[in-house]
């Protein structure tokens, strides 16, 4: 299956996430932050789209990684380097700007063990209780890999909580600020971007 896209052909099959709407908010969030040369990482890359997306309209260097084995792959076939990893666990050096579209539905374990079929996909969508616990882990650790005044972009639903996740940042010495929003039946999509502080910011917006 192929998805034509702001000057890019993007592949995807039924073992990766399939572009939706917070992909493409996402994608145009970043090429609007997007201003040179900066050294790029996509967590959680997925199909590839935006990195693909990002690689065809920019001058940035990026490089996608994904625990679904079949999305770095993905991401390799449509011409974007990309490796398999567990968020930031197994990423060297240091980039600009760190891209995340997070798994963010909550779940409850009792549900998911009796409802959900135990495939990739699921592993793309499930955040845990509150839809925030890898969200969680990948904060705590992306300071480490962000180069000085480095930046990360992350798409944040109302379903996961914007105001505990803007917190977490802002407690982590990140000045905060939203850059794009959409509104869906169910729920608010908001790509925000946090800016590493050396000392604790107070939180913008815009």
């Amino acid at each position: 299956m192929n998805i034509h896209y702001k000057n890019t052909v993007i592949k995807y099959t039924d073992s990766v996430y399939e572009p939706s709407e917070d992909s493409f908010l996402l994608v145009e969030a970043a090429l609007s932050e997007i201003k040179g040369l900066e050294r790029i990482l996509e967590v959680g890359c997925g199909s590839g789209i935006i990195s693909a997306v990002i690689k065809a309209n920019t001058k940035a260097k990026i490089t996608g990684i994904d625990i679904n084995p079949y999305a770095a792959a993905c991401t390799k076939e449509n011409g974007v380097d990309a490796i398999r990893g567990d968020l930031l666990s197994c990423v060297k050096g240091k980039f600009d700007i760190i891209i995340f579209n997070p798994p963010y539905l909550p779940i409850i374990k009792e549900t998911a063990k009796k409802d959900a079929i135990k495939d990739w996909i699921n592993v793309a969508l499930d955040g845990g209780n509150d839809g925030r616990r890898l969200i969680n882990r990948f904060l705590e650790d992306a300071g480490g890999r962000l180069a000085e005044n480095g930046r990360i972009i992350m798409l944040v639903s109302s379903l996961t909580g914007i105001e505990e996740i803007r917190s977490k940042m802002v407690a982590l010495n990140y000045a905060v600020k939203e850059i794009a929003q959409e509104r869906f039946m169910f729920e608010q999509l908001t790509v925000i971007v946090g800016t590493r502080c050396k000392s604790n910011p107070a939180s913008l917006r815009f």
